[in-house]
């Protein structure tokens, strides 16, 4: 009896485990990882790595970093149906006398542009890592509400947030130091 319990509540806890969990594989000699946005939604996969590379999309949605998918202190995230099979990509260098720590790969000091809209006048918070030198701006005011910064929108490290029906691009200076 006790046997079958044991069976049933391990069967009751697999299906507990969100689908977005992480299936790890070997891929050139590094781990790789599969994160899917199910249903268009968000998705955070945890991962060890600093950076990461997208080696094979896997849904229908063309996954573009920066827009449906990134990495911020928190991990890897997808959304708006992008899935695909990532693995670490630079980033971490070893000791051994040559500064060693933690150095920002590919994609620091760069500028680009990330949509962000409150849909239905709610709140919504959209990831992106600005590093911690990093700031974001309205470059172009897509809703008929206003986007006043502080109010109705804002940023901090770890991406950007709208409320009030504020729906914008905004350009994102990503800065390291």
């Amino acid at each position: 009896m006790a046997l079958r319990w044991l069976a049933l509540v391990s069967l009751f806890v697999v299906f507990l485990i969100p689908t977005s969990v992480l299936r790890a594989q070997g891929y050139g000699g590094g781990e790789a990882v599969e994160c899917v946005s199910r249903n268009f939604n968000y998705t955070r996969c945890d991962v060890p790595w600093r950076d990461a590379r997208l080696v094979r999309q896997l849904s229908d949605t063309a996954c573009i970093r920066g827009q449906n998918w990134g990495m911020d202190r928190g991990g890897l995230w997808v959304d708006r149906g992008c899935g695909g099979r990532f693995i670490a990509k630079g980033g971490y260098h070893a000791g051994g006398g040559h500064g060693g720590g933690w150095q920002p790969g590919p994609g620091w000091d760069t500028r680009f542009v990330v949509g962000c809209a409150s849909e239905d006048y709610r709140y919504r918070f959209c990831a992106v890592d600005l590093g911690g030198a990093g700031r974001a701006y309205v470059s172009r005011k897509i809703s008929g509400a206003q986007c006043i910064e502080g109010r109705t929108w804002g940023w901090n490290r770890a991406g950007i947030w709208v409320d009030q029906g504020c729906a914008a691009e905004f350009t994102i200076d990503r800065r390291w130091r």
